[in-house]
């Protein structure tokens, strides 16, 4: 064989790899009104989320200290400070339609 021939194979080889490539890659099957649904649900958690964390520490240690509502209430505030603040990055995420999970920690990372 002499390298025209070589190189035709490998084009032919090269052009079928790509094709089931293309082939096997996953293709979104929700429909719309369930994504968005799941990502209402997943911004309505993080907001109960966010509460029910600062209540928990606010009324562990008004337990702890004494203090009996003093950090419960507070700590509740910063909560829902921190479930708001969660909620808007969330948003901002649909917005650019960049919802999946391994671009987050892309951010973050680099």
């Amino acid at each position: 064989m002499d390298d025209p021939e070589k190189r035709r194979r490998l084009a032919e080889l090269e052009a079928k790899i790509e094709a089931a490539k293309s082939a096997n890659t996953p293709k979104p099957h929700m429909e719309e009104h369930y994504s968005q649904a799941n990502l209402a649900w997943r911004m309505v958690i993080e907001l109960v989320a966010g509460l029910g964390i600062g209540f928990g520490i606010g009324f562990g240690l008004d337990s702890l200290f004494g203090t009996l509502p003093i950090l419960m209430v507070l700590f509740t505030f910063l909560g829902l400070a921190a479930g708001i603040n969660v909620m808007i990055r969330t948003a901002r995420e649909i917005q650019t339609g960049d919802t999946s999970a391994d671009t987050a920690w892309d951010d973050k990372e680099g």
